[in-house]
């Protein structure tokens, strides 16, 4: 059985991975209408003994439309005209996406706003009331 080290932490297995080639579109001529070059990698989140359930939902909430709903990652490699080239470039990408999962989000520290900052907010919306007061029309009853 083949290890893939992802991270520093994270060593995937090769039966964890399913590649399927396809053909590509863009350049390439002949080449591309009878070769399938174009890889696509996919990778099981949700089953995956490898990952811890946080790390899993971080990346979740990154691939974004390339997760599927039952927890698969679908990564389409198709950038290069080599089936072996544009193979590297989707392990590439799924393995900068678990390194970008890793890293935990630093947490937001609330603020308060400046006393300035108040002070130009209220006057703005001074200005604002002033300027739709002006709008209102001359009345019967003020003429």
């Amino acid at each position: 059985m083949l290890m893939i080290p992802v991270a520093d932490t994270i060593v995937l297995q090769d039966s964890e991975l399913q590649w399927d080639f396809v053909r590509s579109g863009g350049p390439g001529g002949q080449n591309v209408n009878k070769v399938a070059t174009a890889v696509q990698l996919r990778f099981d989140v949700a089953g995956s003994p490898s990952l811890v359930p946080e790390v899993k939902v971080r990346l979740a909430r990154i691939a974004g439309r390339r997760m599927t709903a039952e927890g698969v990652l679908i990564i389409r490699a198709q950038r290069f005209r080599s089936q072996e080239r544009n193979r590297e470039d989707a392990m590439a990408r799924l393995q900068e996406l678990i390194a970008e999962a890793l890293r935990k989000p630093r947490r937001r520290i609330g603020t308060r706003p400046t006393a300035s900052s108040r002070a130009r907010r209220l006057e703005g919306k001074r200005k604002t009331a002033m300027k739709k007061g002006r709008r209102q029309g001359v009345g019967p009853e003020d003429a």
